[in-house]
């Protein structure tokens, strides 16, 4: 990109599609065909799509060869009629936030069409002093974010809607609480949608983890740490041990099995137990404290349903590794 381009980018206060091209491909056409194609794969598995009343989804954000096919399932879900809001949550993977921060972007670009930020919300939210501001820098160099910005253009083609990110830090079961409690009545607003963006397990030495279930379920035996002295059981091989941890994760973040602030609760306690490297789960306490405020203050019944479920590459030794991808809907 020349420097008259750079400078033209910052002034007009545009996103580039920075992972276009790497992560995605960075041709429209092409792109436009790959995600019709994996939308149109969910079609007749569920006649009720799209689901009636859907106001948010849970999918992943990798490269899109990679979770392209699972997010489809979420985004099928979305029903479109009246939006013209989409608030998207991801997590911070390279800048440290002790909080939740705002785009200072005008517009973000994709290879499919750009999207139009909302500014009077997102001036709003900045007004309560909660948010930080990321610079356009920080902002690019975020993949959570921006693998769901082909989707949604793709889902709201030719609508007129805008949209809100939102990069959620390390923060804490508390603050997840606070911050979903600022954001509930936005998220009650008829004309308004959630992304929540996260891939589940990162399992392999390559990201540190390496917890393993030696016997699959009902068996109660502990999980531990595999290494390269301690070897998998011969009955449970490592990706089906990365199964019943990730699904484990999704029973508890299944409603209405009780209150969303109890499912809240119990999937903090699970992660503190597993360190399961969910690696969205902030964001997705972010939706639980919106969802148990809106309990409370509007009476809603929230329904969370799992639709997909996928891992990169099947692990047999502790010389694998996989991500893992699960995609849900939300509707209240």
């Amino acid at each position: 990109m020349s420097v008259a381009a750079i400078v033209q980018r910052y002034w007009n206060g545009i996103r580039s599609a920075s992972h276009a091209g790497s992560w995605y491909t960075n041709n429209g056409n092409e792109l436009t065909t790959e995600l019709s194609g994996w939308l149109d794969d969910v079609e007749g598995t569920d006649p009720s799509y799209p689901i009636t009343g859907c106001k948010a989804i849970i999918a992943p954000h990798a490269g899109y060869s990679y979770s392209g096919p699972a997010a489809a399932w979420s985004y099928k879900s979305i029903d479109t009629t009246g939006i013209k809001r989409v608030f998207i949550l991801g997590p911070s993977h390279h800048l440290y936030l002790d909080g939740c921060a705002l785009s200072g972007c005008k517009e973000y670009a994709t290879p499919v069409g750009n999207l139009p930020l909302d500014l009077e919300t997102i001036k709003e939210l900045r007004d309560t002093g909660k948010f930080e501001t990321v610079s356009i820098d920080a902002d690019e160099a975020e993949h959570s974010l921006e693998m769901h910005l082909p989707y949604v253009r793709t889902i709201f083609k030719e609508m007129d809607i805008s949209i809100v990110p939102i990069m959620v830090g390390a923060i804490s079961q508390q603050s997840e609480t606070i911050y979903g409690q600022l954001l509930a009545p936005y998220f009650a607003r008829e004309d308004t949608f959630c992304v929540v963006s996260s891939d589940f397990c990162h399992w392999g030495t390559r990201f540190s983890y390496t917890y393993y279930y030696p016997e699959p379920k009902p068996s109660n035996e502990p999980g531990f740490r595999l290494s390269r002295a301690v070897a998998p059981s011969n009955s449970h091989p490592i990706h089906e041990s990365i199964s019943r941890l990730d699904h484990e994760a999704m029973n508890i973040l299944t409603l209405p099995s009780s209150s969303a602030s109890e499912v809240h609760s119990e999937f903090s306690k699970y992660l503190s137990s597993t360190k399961n490297t969910i690696c969205g789960r902030h964001p997705i306490g972010v939706l639980l404290g919106a969802l148990a405020a809106l309990q409370v203050s509007k009476g809603i019944h929230p329904t969370i349903k799992w639709v997909r479920y996928e891992q990169s590459s099947a692990c047999e030794t502790i010389r694998d590794s996989s991500v893992s991808y699960a995609s849900a809907w939300i509707k209240f």
